[in-house]
């Protein structure tokens, strides 16, 4: 396969630097009270073929200048580490293309083209997978009682959020978003707001330092009560020898019986054409595994799955919200995801 010829897909992950995320909270506030100009295409480019022709714009641009400023200011350095941040693909923003989002810059745009261009469902997968988050949140409030919930690899924020669908079960829930980019989490801090009875929070942190995100979980989450962990489109970014099973259970281990896990999985055994995607995911830096089923079950290993077990995320309970059906019809194979929900036992 050849990849497009462009600079984006070459690069060197930048070294980490000291910012505020209070100062990026601001900046992004500021951002979002500003005009926003968005290109659009062609009318004979818009509709399907609109994803070859990725508009120049979006308010992800318009918010860099206002964030780049922040960071300049709370840093050493110059913004050479922001500028990196935005002229390389990021999955998150990616995901957000995906889903027909604006908050993605060119280079991600650039990458996710490319990967509809090999997995033309691409799109309609990425709905599917949020739609299976929503669906399992709205059953652990609903059917399990959970008011608390730790989500890691948040992504940039795409309404109905985590928050909202556990607080429209239960007002006073409480919530704990963590992503490792603070880009992403500048996003959430604007435009992600707790009901008055309930609690967000937020945390930088990598879901390979689980104890980083529980220490600060702590402060806001009650962890003799149950706590549903949520690790969807996430673990296929973390390489075998990262050990992503020993991240789950360090996740779980000071969770009472009656946590759960909702996990999303990228497959490497239900669409053929999905290793592709996989590998333009990795050529522009963003290590990219596809596992199959066993592999993917072996994360949920000592919990108890709730029906139907471990399927492809359109398989999910799909009529437990049918007004939350994608549009678009897709075999579960097509969705190239597996997706399940376990609960940890009494005897764990």
């Amino acid at each position: 396969m050849t990849l497009p010829s462009d600079p984006v897909w070459a690069w060197s992950p930048p070294q980490g630097t000291g910012h505020s995320l209070l100062s990026l909270r601001h900046a992004a506030v500021r951002a979002a009270d500003a005009p926003l100009v968005t290109a659009r295409a062609p009318a004979r480019a818009r509709g399907a073929a609109a994803a070859d022709s990725p508009p120049v714009t979006s308010p992800a641009e318009a918010m860099s200048t206002a964030i780049k400023e922040s960071w300049r200011t709370s840093t050493t350095g110059s913004d050479r580490t922001m500028h990196s941040d935005t002229i390389r693909p990021h999955s998150a923003r990616m995901y957000d293309y995906l889903l027909g989002g604006k908050s993605n810059y060119a280079a991600d745009r650039r990458a996710a083209v490319a990967v509809r261009r090999v997995l033309p469902h691409a799109p309609a997968a990425a709905r599917h997978n949020r739609s299976f988050m929503r669906r399992a949140v709205r059953c652990l409030a609903r059917e399990h009682g959970i008011r608390q919930f730790l989500d890691i690899g948040i992504g940039i924020p795409t309404p109905p959020n985590l928050h909202q669908v556990a607080q429209r079960e239960h007002p006073e829930a409480r919530i704990v978003y963590c992503d490792n980019d603070p880009i992403v989490l500048a996003h959430a801090r604007a435009l992600m707001n707790s009901t008055d009875e309930g609690v967000i929070d937020y945390v930088q942190a990598d879901v390979r330092d689980p104890q980083a995100i529980l220490g600060h979980a702590a402060r806001t989450l009650d962890f003799t009560r149950p706590v549903a962990v949520s690790l969807v489109a996430l673990l296929h970014f973390i390489p075998d020898g990262d050990d992503p099973h020993g991240i789950v259970q360090a996740l779980l281990r000071p969770l009472p019986a009656g946590s759960a896990l909702i996990l999303s999985h990228g497959a490497a055994d239900l669409d053929p054409r999905a290793e592709a995607a996989a590998r333009i995911y990795t050529a522009s830096g963003l290590t990219c595994t596809l596992r199959a089923r066993p592999a993917v079950a072996q994360l949920l290993a000592g919990l108890e799955l709730l029906d139907p077990g471990l399927v492809p995320t359109a398989a999910w309970r799909p009529d437990a919200a049918p007004d939350d059906t994608p549009p678009g019809a897709l075999s579960p194979e097509q969705t190239c995801v597996w997706a399940g929900v376990g609960i940890r036992p009494e005897d764990a």
